[in-house]
């Protein structure tokens, strides 16, 4: 039987794992060719050059490690929760090793770009949700920073020293704790949310939550 042929997603997700597994060096023609079981023409007849190619693999990275993610937990019922979904699946271990590669090539003149954008709109996002529970813009901005900052901690740990990373129970208390950081109350300088704002935020999520699970119960 004939293999089936290759399209352009088969080779971006070749070059996605490529980069996980080596970083901007495994991604070459001749070794995804391999890799694929396939030949370099049917590489050419979708890309004009690696460029090209590497081009497309960022897209699907974007779509795929950002766009979706947050998709998914904007489904959440408020902020608190939107908050610690997005955590848990930024900090998913599969996802690690691609995340490391490109944040280290992100001087490389093709990824940074893409780089720049999807730490822009991630940091956004988190600082949307802060803005939400209170916290005035430049607080939730600098909050939004350290919560990414703490992300790009988190994913090298789990590629360079992997043993250093709780799992299970302790991995869902360490992510807690995460999340109490960020939703710290005000400092002493006056700026940010009140404590009572985000024990308003909080206490909003609890109810949200606790009406999904109503409606749930109510289904026939």
């Amino acid at each position: 039987m004939r293999k089936p042929r290759l399209g352009p997603d088969d080779w971006t997700a070749a070059a996605l794992t490529a980069i996980g597994e080596q970083g901007l060096t495994g991604v070459a023609v001749e070794p995804l060719s391999t890799r694929l079981g396939t030949t370099k023409g049917s590489f050419y007849w979708h890309f004009a050059n690696r460029d090209a190619l590497l081009e497309a693999a960022l897209s699907s990275w974007d779509e795929t490690y950002t766009d979706a993610i947050l998709r998914t937990v904007d489904a959440e019922p408020g902020p608190v929760a939107r908050l610690r979904a997005l955590f848990v699946a930024v900090t998913a271990s599969e996802r690690a090793p691609v995340e490391v590669h490109l944040h280290a090539a992100a001087d490389h003149p093709a990824v940074a770009p893409a780089m720049r954008r999807a730490v822009a709109r991630r940091t956004a996002y988190i600082a949307a949700q802060l803005t939400a529970l209170g916290f005035d813009q430049a607080e939730a901005d600098r909050r939004a920073l350290f919560a990414y900052a703490t992300y790009l901690g988190h994913i090298q740990l789990v590629v360079r020293i992997p043993e250093a990373v709780p799992t299970g129970a302790a991995l869902e208390a360490y992510l807690d704790t995460v999340l109490a950081a960020v939703l710290g109350t005000q400092d002493q300088t006056g700026t940010g949310a009140s404590s009572s704002a985000a024990a308003a935020g909080r206490a909003s999520d609890s109810s949200a939550n606790s009406a999904s699970s109503n409606r749930s119960s109510l289904s026939p």
